[in-house]
């Protein structure tokens, strides 16, 4: 293995848990959100089937990181925890990409549902 490479694998495995799981579970949402919804705006004039195809594909890459996302953090963190942590990454993936990538305009209702978000993280987390 490159060194360059060990040293950036044994950097990730000696982040936290939840940083680890965290930190793949963006990259995976950031895939998944591209597989549902980027077709919207790129794909309007092709087959629905072709859309579902190339989703499919772009979704292969979200599976490769949220399954060993779900394993590392099923380590230290209930499944109820990874649940809401995924839910907020969701969210926080999700509101960038409809303002900056589908050009709709940044809503109020985010930020409720952002404090919503907050509010399950508070009783999900607590000990």
């Amino acid at each position: 293995m490159p060194v360059w490479l060990q040293s950036a694998t044994s950097a990730a495995t000696a982040s936290p848990v939840w940083l680890q799981t965290a930190l793949l579970l963006t990259a995976s949402n950031v895939f998944m959100t591209f597989a549902w919804y980027g077709h919207l705006k790129n794909m309007q004039s092709k087959a629905w089937y072709v859309a579902a195809l190339v989703s499919w594909g772009i979704a292969l890459f979200e599976y490769l990181l949220q399954v060993p996302a779900n394993r590392i953090g099923a380590t230290t963190l209930s499944l109820a925890q990874l649940k809401i942590m995924q839910e907020v990454i969701t969210l926080l993936v999700f509101i960038p990409f409809v303002v900056l990538y589908m050009k709709q305009p940044l809503k109020l209702d985010y930020l409720w549902a952002a404090l919503c978000m907050l509010g399950a993280v508070y009783f999900i987390f607590r000990s």
